[in-house]
């Protein structure tokens, strides 16, 4: 394998600062994942595909504005030279996205079924402002990791470094919420929603130094955007991107990984309330089981990930153990049974947690080879815009379920059929998506070892 020069050229304290921002990002999708959806159809009252509607739109605003914020985000500012290609955006998105979250959760106080599109349009204004701010900060946070880290080796160093960081905040968006959350009790939804917003600010000013360029790769970004001064169109760009087969077969199995993970967060609250009829304190140890599973799991995917040297392969297991683990969540509702489950569960997420950013490096690398141009910009915007239809699938499938199961918005209690909905929008469907998406990517995604060897051979002759 051919290396650069200097292999490793950050200090560990700066991938940790670095990693600040996957810990943030974890931890508001950790909250907002599991209480949002929730929160409007299960607390206020809001009919289902109202809530459902509401999401959708925000997504969809989300899924086009990702892909732009990254094109727009792409070129040189005034302030490029001086402060840096990326770090700016991540103050100006980040700031205001931690303070945002707040208003999702302050809806007016009005009745859930004359006042529904009041309580509508609150939902679709408080997500889509929350999530603009929140897509300036991740598209630039995100683009930064294949520009900074550079080397594979480095780029595996800094994953075992930021993945353990982004579990913290995973971690407290399992556990702070539900401590600070009564079911039944809307009010409180305020109180976790102020604690989590300044938390997020903390992590955010420790996440500074990590997240500001090199001045090296800043100037070789100047000068290369100076000779060339030629810009594609936006959609020009974004559709190019789909030419390139590696980069589809990722977004594919991203795509059925995260409706997965949406699936099964997003249900915990409807299984804890009612189907085992149990407090929102008590869902912490689930989270906290399949975050052991992570914890524990993630050394031993970049252990293997580094002695097989083939991201694919270890990509393509952890997606297949995600899908044996998912399905016996729908098939008990025993509370103990389902934290060894969980446990379970969780060493399947850390295989993609551990190899998200390495296999997506190495698709950007790919590109820029081909291209002769670095556009993380795009590419991270193009991820979110498939995370965020990873959400309309997922509003979809629990819309769709509680209709036909029978689920009734705002009651205390559901029956029986409503709980086994419950139960297989928790595992067996979006089981069934990732299976799909993981077999595609094993047969089809062709970036082997010996294809990334060649790629970084030609990344160090271009000088990129």
């Amino acid at each position: 394998m051919v290396n650069s020069e200097k292999e490793i050229t950050h200090s560990k304290a700066v991938m940790a600062s670095y990693g600040m921002g996957a810990a943030i990002n974890q931890f508001f999708r950790m909250a907002f994942v599991a209480f949002g959806f929730y929160f409007y159809e299960g607390e206020i009252g809001l009919d289902v595909w109202i809530t459902a509607l509401g999401y959708i739109l925000f997504a969809i605003w989300n899924a086009v504005n990702d892909p732009l914020v990254g094109y727009l985000t792409n070129r040189p500012f005034k302030f490029t030279k001086k402060w840096g290609r990326r770090f700016p955006w991540t103050m100006i998105g980040g700031i205001p996205w931690v303070l945002t979250y707040i208003l999702v959760f302050t809806p007016p106080a009005v009745d859930p079924v004359a006042g529904a599109w009041i309580l509508f349009g609150w939902l679709v204004f408080s997500t889509c402002l929350f999530d603009t701010f929140n897509s300036i900060w991740w598209v630039n946070y995100y683009s930064l990791f294949p520009d900074k880290f550079r080397s594979l080796k480095e780029r595996r160093t800094a994953t075992g470094i930021v993945t353990p960081i982004g579990i913290v905040g995973i971690t407290l968006g399992g556990i702070v919420p539900p401590l600070l959350i009564t079911y039944g009790v809307p009010t409180t939804f305020i109180i976790q929603a102020g604690v989590v917003s300044i938390i997020a600010f903390i992590m955010l000013m420790l996440g500074i130094p990590g997240w500001r360029d090199d001045p090296d790769s800043v100037e070789k970004y100047l000068e290369k955007y100076e000779k060339e001064k030629e810009e594609e169109s936006f959609f020009k760009s974004m559709i190019s991107t789909f030419h390139q087969r590696s980069w589809v077969l990722l977004l594919i199995i991203y795509l059925t990984w995260q409706v997965l993970t949406f699936c099964v967060q997003a249900s915990i609250p409807y299984l804890m309330r009612f189907v085992l009829k149990m407090q929102a304190s008590a869902q912490l140890f689930l989270q906290v089981g399949f975050l052991i599973g992570a914890i524990i799991s993630i050394p031993l995917w970049v252990k293997l990930a580094n002695k097989l040297n083939d991201n694919k392969k270890v990509y393509v297991i952890a997606g297949l153990i995600l899908v044996v683990f998912s399905i016996p969540l729908s098939l008990f509702a025993n509370y103990n049974i389902l934290i060894l489950l969980f446990i379970l569960w969780g060493v399947g997420l850390g295989g993609f947690w551990a190899l998200n950013r390495i296999i997506l490096s190495d698709v950007v690398d790919e590109a820029v080879v081909n291209t002769g141009k670095r556009e993380e910009g795009i590419y991270s915007g193009i991820f979110m815009f498939f995370n965020r239809v990873a959400i309309i699938i997922q509003v979809v499938i629990f819309a769709t379920v509680h209709t036909m199961t029978g689920f009734v918005e705002g009651a205390d209690s559901q029956s029986t059929q409503a709980q086994w909905g419950i139960q297989l929008h928790l595992g067996i469907i979006p089981a069934i998506v990732l299976l799909f998406g993981t077999l595609l990517f094993w047969k089809f995604y062709d970036l082997t070892p010996s294809r990334i060897e060649d790629v970084q051979s030609k990344l160090k002759q271009m000088g990129l």
